[in-house]
């Protein structure tokens, strides 16, 4: 493999970190965090090996959906800081090589952004086809709402005009009509403001519904249909001519079929990297059960990509844990393990918990999770706190409940704000996860802790490129509780193994390409590395311990690489 391969796609070998602004550190002392905040975390987030920011929507909102109702799309929510404190971020973190993306949301607005506000004056309004309208009464969509505890129907009805429109979401987001020229091309003009304010590239929200057509009766429609993977085409290529190495990170829940053609025909001129929803949801649905045998074949069933694209690994995101590709007593399997009491679901399709609680503290299973989405081919996207193991507060009402303040070190506020507690933009966990026992300052000063786990599993996926560049290879053997995969690129090779079980498993696995004698390194194992030698055919036989994980490295003959 060469690396300077590496250089040019950058995403497929990084790492992801999402963070909400205002909730990350307040600065101020307002009670929120803000953009100040984050820049004076910049230097925390590259020791921990943090490669690219992904920001969540820190944009003027009407505050009815955590920063995704924007009014404003080329402006900066006031409270959490100016534009120029966002330069000085981006600037910033490129200068310790700190790639930054954001979040683009052009599937809708708030109904307080001055286009909708236009919109509703008049049928003759110029902004009025900004958004999906129709006249007929629509059909049932109960069953396709998003928010079913908030919203029975997808069309809502204008008392002023009669007429309805369109929300995939909360009513109180109208969608966009991006068969509009007039849209499309507001589209492209905010993404180029970003792009020259410095941003890297952008994680496109609902895919899906932004780029589906509107399905309208025919009378009704004013605009000709178009092709929205050829307008994401457009979109990609305008981007790659204003930064050549702009990414785009899709949220595309859908079947791995229908999710591929996001991809696009070739060398990623469509989405960059998408989200592994179904990889991710077979990794609980394992955990569940002891049993390695959901994820391998989510595996196997995983499309293999183009040179230029990638999968995005994660355990956790901002929202809830959606389930929703799990069968309906597979869902039961995983709310019976991690969430049984009603309160823990959402939607009945997803957790609104955090992994540690989740697996009721147990570090070994905690470790072995993580070892495992930076194993897997692809790139690794962390959620805020995640590598300390903070736990959700389910005080806190929906999704909101993992995206709690920012567990800096014990006391008060955790060392997120100085503000009252009654100012805090969120109320900080309390309880086994809150920030007397789980906080970085402690962790980051001692070896054993978390925190210095996850630093060593992204020094050793940033060391082992082969990760990032390779298909998921799942290797047969006689044991249903591990996990072996392969991860290979031209002559470099990673082995990894994870015992799904809560108890000693001895594992034997023949690794395809290897011969007997193959030098193996342990890359995982604190101290210095251990070496083994492979079997007849290439393999490998050890005992894992319960939860146990193994990382070893293939050296060829030749191989001038550091072990650790």
């Amino acid at each position: 493999m060469n690396l300077a391969d590496t250089a040019e796609m950058w995403w497929k070998s990084a790492v992801l970190y999402c963070a909400d602004v205002e909730t990350f550190l307040d600065l101020d002392g307002d009670g929120r965090g803000d953009l100040r905040g984050m820049l004076n975390r910049v230097d925390y987030l590259a020791d921990l090996g943090v490669t690219c920011l992904w920001l969540m929507p820190f944009y003027p909102t009407a505050g009815r959906d955590d920063g995704y109702d924007i009014t404003d799309f080329y402006g900066v929510d006031p409270r959490l800081g100016s534009a120029g404190d966002f330069v000085e971020l981006v600037r910033t973190c490129h200068s310790r090589g700190i790639r930054v993306i954001i979040d683009f949301v052009m599937n809708h607005t708030s109904d307080k952004h001055p286009w909708w506000k236009s919109a509703v004056r008049s049928k003759d309004d110029p902004r009025r086809d900004w958004y999906v309208w129709r006249s007929s009464t629509p059909p049932d969509t109960s069953k396709q709402v998003v928010f079913p505890d908030k919203e029975d129907a997808l069309w809502d009805k204008d008392p002023a005009s009669g007429q309805w429109y369109l929300h995939n979401f909360y009513k109180t987001q109208p969608d966009l009509n991006l068969a509009n020229p007039a849209v499309r091309e507001e589209v492209i003009r905010t993404m180029s403001y970003w792009l020259q304010l410095g941003v890297d590239g952008f994680r496109i929200d609902a895919v899906p519904f932004l780029f589906a057509e509107d399905q309208l009766p025919k009378r009704e429609q004013k605009f000709p249909s178009f092709d929205p993977h050829e307008y994401l085409r457009n979109l990609k290529a305008y981007a790659g001519r204003l930064n050549g190495q702009a990414m785009f990170l899709g949220e595309v829940n859908l079947p791995y079929a229908d999710m591929a053609k996001f991809f696009g025909s070739g060398d990623a001129d469509e989405l960059s990297m998408q989200f592994d929803f179904i990889g991710m949801q077979a990794i609980y649905l394992a955990l569940a059960r002891g049993d390695a045998r959901p994820l391998a074949t989510a595996m196997r069933d995983r499309p293999a990509v183009d040179v230029g694209s990638q999968w995005a690994n994660f355990l956790r995101n901002h929202d809830e844990l959606t389930l929703d590709k799990l069968s309906k007593s597979e869902r039961q399997e995983v709310f019976d393990a991690f969430g049984p009491e009603k309160d823990m679901q959402l939607f009945d399709r997803g957790l609104r918990r955090r992994l540690p609680p989740m697996l009721g503290g147990d570090e070994r299973r905690i470790r072995m999770a993580y070892s495992l989405m930076f194993s897997l081919p692809g790139t690794p996207v962390l959620f805020y706190g995640e590598e300390i193991g903070m736990g959700e507060n389910l005080d806190v009402p929906g999704r909101l409940s993992v995206r709690t303040p920012m567990q800096w070190q014990p006391g008060d506020n955790a060392g997120f704000s100085i503000a009252g507690k009654r100012r805090l933009v969120r109320p900080v966990t309390e309880g086994a996860y809150g920030p007397d026992d789980v906080n970085v300052g402690e962790q980051r000063s001692d070896p054993d802790s978390l925190w210095s786990f996850v630093q060593r599993l992204i020094s050793r996926y940033r060391q082992s490129p082969e990760i990032g560049w390779s298909t998921a290879e799942v290797l047969d053997h006689a044991d249903h509780r591990v996990l072996a995969h392969v991860c290979r690129k031209d002559d470099w090779a990673l082995v990894a193994l994870h015992n799904f079980a809560g108890e000693p498993v001895e594992v034997s696995v023949d690794v395809p390409g290897l011969t007997r004698g193959t030098i193996l390194v342990d890359l995982l194992t604190p101290g210095r590395p251990e070496r083994m030698k492979t079997g007849p055919r290439g393999r490998i036989t050890m005992t894992l311990p319960a939860y146990g994980h193994r990382w070893w490295r293939v050296v060829p003959e030749g191989d001038r690489r550091i072990d650790h």
